[in-house]
Order: structure tokens, then C-alpha cells, then sequence
């Protein structure tokens, strides 16, 4: 009996912001376990980087049939354990009641949980652990109920955190064998919404960078007043204020270059904004580009600019930390557990036009000289904190821990 057979699940894997994912499964692996990843969806999604697309071939989609593909699973499922069934289906109907989604989605996320029944039971997998806190744990927990394996998963935020009553997060939490929380902020928020008697559940493992992504990538810093911002063009990530304050400085007759690594919702917006300060030589947008690519633009830069509104932890800021390059963020969230301000980055309050140019300013006028120290520093703490390879061994304790008490 293979006690090291555990299944990952997910919205959309392999999916381009979500590289912390495939990290952790491919650390894991290299402790000894045999993932088995399942998506809801993510065959015909647009993916850039190799490694993507290798997971992709190893990945089980519940959804490549359609919804209709789900149908035989409910009916065998319903004939083969009809109390477990009902049972699921009793919590299923109470999922819906004063939620974010119509009671009719969570009967199909009872119908996907009967379609990867079988699966797991196939694979004899021991436990099966979810990313976010949203339809994906309820997926796992209604499994759980229908006969599958024991069940955690890690919550991220902000969005769990913007509508925790109406996700049931406390249910999901009372089921689980364990949450994780990628920062000690996310747990804090968690003991907001969960039961007393399940705080002890909560466990903080952090998203981790692997060697290979920074080990030889000692680039010095430009002179060019370059920054980049990574991430999706969304209203939670802050780039129309950070496009404000580039007009601004330009105004005072500061250069400044900037790139949005990224795309998302929000590009028609943001380019309008572009044209209408006339930024088009000064604000270039990438669209989506492959991990290495952001690697690259992140080397090409003097600092990263993360002017965020909602955050959990960015792993971006990860990655520019370990890439030896200071970052310009918001005191949002678990961002200040790892951003210091004076010694590895700036930090200034999220919606503020004004401070953000003021940092600006600021970090435009710091020599290159200081500017590769802060980014030594940023390294050195990105090295104690997220390892991907020590986080990976906090996950695996724990699931042995569960596997056992199973």
C-alpha cells in the first residue's frame, strides 16, 4: 500500500499565474510522493511555458466531456452508495443557501466530485489536497462525503477573504483535515471566519521559489529607469494608479520606463488610460509571457512596482526578491512579513497617487550601488522564507500526519 499517493486539485491547471502550483507539486514529488493532478479545466487553455505544458499532459480534466460527461458518474455514484449520496447532496443544497453562486452550481460541484470518484478510488489515493478555498475545497469536501479521501486545502486570498460567509469557509474548514495559509496575515483572517476549535488546523507554508530560478541569474542592476510589473491587469492590482503616477512624474520631468508584464480584464482601460497621457513610449504592456520571460523582464529592470489594492502574498514579489531587484509594494496583506522597508524595498499605502510618486521619486534618486545591496538583502530573505524545496517538507508532515489519522 503506497501511503506517498495523494491527488492535487484545481480550478485551471496548468495556467500562467499559477507557476507556485506546479512548484509545489514537483517539490513534493522530489520528496517522495505520487501526485495525481485532476483540474476542473485548463486542455484548451493558452499556456506558453514548456514545463506547462508537459503538466497539462499529466493532468485529468473533470469537465474535457462537458457537463454532460457528468451524468453517467452522478447515476453510478447514486446506485453504488445512495446514502453517502444523499448525504452529499443534502450538504450540496445547504452550500447554496445564501452563497455566492445559485444552489444549482454547487449540485454540479456535487456532480463533478461523483466524476472524480472513481478516479481517486482507481489510484488509491490517500488524500487529496485543493488550491483556494473557493468551489475547489467544496469539490474535495463533497468527495469526502461521497466516500473518497480525506481532504485540505490552501486558502490564498484576497477573494476568500472579500466573501468568507458566502463561500462557507467555515464549513470547508470544519471538514478538512488541515488549511494551510501562505502568510500569518492569511491565517489571521482565517481565525476570523473558522470555528475556535479548528484554529489548531491552520498551518503556515509558504509558496516557495525553487534553486534553479535564481541561482545564476547575478545580473546587475540597470541605470535605465526601468521598472516592471507583473501580474493580471485587474482592478485589485492597482495599474491605473501606477499609470497615474507615471504621468505625474513625467510632469516634474522625472524619466521613468515602466513594463506591465501581464494581462487580464482590465487592458482596454489601461491602454486608454496610456493614450490619454500620452504614455505610449514610456508604459508598454506584454500581455501574458512565459515564466521565463517574466524572468527576464524582471533582470531588465531596475526594481518591481507592485501598487496593490488586495492581496494574499504575490509570488512575484518572491521572484523579483530572488532575482536580487528591490520591490516598490503596498502595505497589504502578508506583503510586509517579507518586504522591509530601508532594507530590501519600499513599502506606501495602497490608493495613494501622491506616496506612490513620492517612492517613486525616492527610488529614482537611489544609486545603483545601494539599490544592488537592497536587492542582496531581498535575496538573502527570500532565501530563509521561501524555499520551495523546506516548504514542500512542511506539507509533507503534513500530509503523513493526515494519511495516518485517516
Amino acid at each position: 500500500m503506497n501511503q506517498n499517493q495523494i491527488a492535487y486539485f484545481i480550478n485551471q491547471y496548468p495556467k500562467v499565474s499559477h507557476s507556485f502550483i506546479r512548484r509545489e507539486i514537483l517539490a513534493l514529488e522530489r520528496q517522495g510522493f505520487d501526485i495525481f493532478r485532476i483540474a476542473l479545466r485548463g486542455w484548451d487553455a493558452e499556456v506558453v511555458d514548456a514545463e506547462d505544458k508537459l503538466e497539462r499532459e499529466r493532468t485529468q480534466y473533470v469537465l474535457q466531456s462537458g457537463v454532460l460527461g457528468l451524468i453517467a458518474p452522478v447515476i453510478q455514484t447514486l446506485i453504488r452508495t445512495p446514502v453517502k449520496f444523499l448525504s452529499s447532496l443534502k450538504l450540496a443544497i445547504r452550500m447554496g443557501i445564501r452563497a455566492d453562486r445559485a444552489w444549482p452550481y454547487h449540485l454540479v460541484y456535487l456532480a463533478e466530485a461523483c466524476r472524480m470518484l472513481s478516479w481517486v478510488q482507481a489510484k488509491d489515493i490517500k488524500h487529496i489536497h485543493a488550491h483556494f478555498g473557493t468551489n475547489s475545497a467544496e469539490v474535495v469536501m463533497l468527495l469526502k462525503l461521497l466516500g473518497g479521501p480525506g481532504y485540505s486545502f490552501t486558502v490564498h486570498g484576497p477573494e476568500e477573504f472579500d466573501k468568507p460567509e458566502f463561500i462557507k469557509l467555515r464549513e470547508k474548514v470544519s471538514h478538512a483535515a488541515f488549511v494551510v495559509a501562505i502568510s500569518s496575515f492569511g491565517r489571521s483572517q482565517l481565525f476570523r471566519w473558522i470555528n475556535y476549535q479548528d484554529w489548531n488546523k491552520v498551518q503556515v507554508v509558504h509558496c516557495g521559489l525553487e534553486p534553479s530560478f535564481h541561482e545564476d541569474a547575478v545580473q546587475p542592476v540597470t541605470s535605465a529607469p526601468r521598472l516592471v510589473c507583473v501580474g493580471r491587469l485587474s482592478e485589485q492590482k492597482g495599474q491605473l494608479l501606477l499609470v497615474d503616477a507615471v504621468s505625474k512624474l513625467l510632469a516634474k520631468g522625472i524619466d521613468i520606463e515602466l513594463v506591465l508584464a501581464g494581462d487580464g480584464e482590465m487592458r482596454p482601460e489601461i491602454e486608454a488610460l496610456i493614450r490619454q497621457h500620452s504614455l505610449e513610449s514610456k508604459v508598454i504592456i506584454t500581455g501574458w509571457i512565459s515564466s521565463k520571460q517574466v524572468r527576464e523582464e524582471i533582470l531588465a529592470s531596475r526594481a518591481m512596482v507592485q501598487p496593490s489594492f488586495a492581496e494574499g502574498l504575490p509570488v512575484v514579489i518572491m521572484e523579483a526578491m530572488a532575482l536580487r531587484r528591490p520591490v516598490l509594494t503596498t502595505y497589504v496583506a502578508g506583503i510586509p512579513e517579507l518586504v522591509r522597508p530601508g532594507e530590501n524595498g519600499w513599502l506606501f499605502p495602497a490608493g495613494d497617487v501622491d506616496e506612490l510618486v513620492k517612492v517613486l521619486e525616492d527610488f529614482l534618486r537611489t544609486p545603483t550601488e545601494i539599490l544592488e545591496k537592497m536587492g542582496q538583502a531581498a535575496h538573502q530573505r527570500v532565501l530563509e522564507r521561501h524555499s520551495i524545496d523546506v516548504e514542500a517538507a512542511k506539507l509533507a508532515r503534513l500530509f503523513a500526519q493526515a494519511i495516518s489519522l485517516n
